[in-house]
């Protein structure tokens, strides 16, 4: 919907609970933790590991997956360039309000554009946008391909697929790089949840 459809008639509704109040009796602040980086890098796995991690220290936190995104809020998106701004839109959105919620999110999403990342950044205070880039080599992501994805991109099955016949943009300064090639999971989560303490998100 753009701004010459959207209505002038909404407002937005301020809770009687505010995000401060639930940081309080949760005992950690909320902030979303966007994972980017290619298929195959280690997103989702990196992703659900710190998650499991928060949980198992008290933590409310939760995963907003690419795929499990797709099979419902986005399943009308394609992966076309316009489709794929949507897509990183709409996460942006949910993750936003998931944090005034007062819950850690971790997002994994390829979200291959720069610009695109930058706007979901502007929807969160200073601070709460902690932008993750799982940094791995194409090769090493095609020779993982756990979903089957760059084969099928390979033999033309798949079009617009990252990597292949699509760009993805490089984060130039990421609060956090992750080599998911040479670093591994117990030392990448390691490295996540010391930034959440060292930034006083968590104790």
């Amino acid at each position: 919907m753009n701004e010459l459809t959207k209505s002038k008639n909404l407002f937005w509704h301020p809770s009687l609970v505010t995000k401060k109040d639930r940081w309080e009796g949760n005992g950690h602040k909320s902030c979303v933790l966007w994972f980017t980086g290619l298929s195959g890098s280690g997103k989702s796995t990196l992703a659900n590991a710190v998650d499991f991690e928060l949980y198992k220290i008290g933590c409310q936190s939760y995963v907003l997956d690419g795929d499990n995104v797709r099979h419902g809020l986005n399943r009308d998106l394609g992966f076309l360039p316009e489709d794929r701004r949507e897509n990183i839109r709409r996460v942006g959105e949910v993750a936003k309000l998931f944090v005034d919620s007062g819950i850690i999110v971790s997002t994994a999403f390829i979200s291959p554009f720069k610009q695109d990342r930058q706007f979901v950044r502007t929807l969160f205070s200073d601070g709460e946008f902690i932008e993750i880039f799982v940094d791995c080599p194409l090769e090493i992501c095609e020779k993982r391909d756990p979903k089957g994805l760059y084969k099928w991109a390979r033999n033309g099955e798949i079009a617009n697929f990252t990597g292949i016949d699509a760009p993805f943009e490089r984060p130039n300064n990421p609060d956090i790089h992750i080599d998911s090639s040479k670093k591994s999971i117990e030392n990448a989560v390691h490295t996540i949840i010391h930034h959440l303490k060292e930034r006083k998100i968590i104790k």
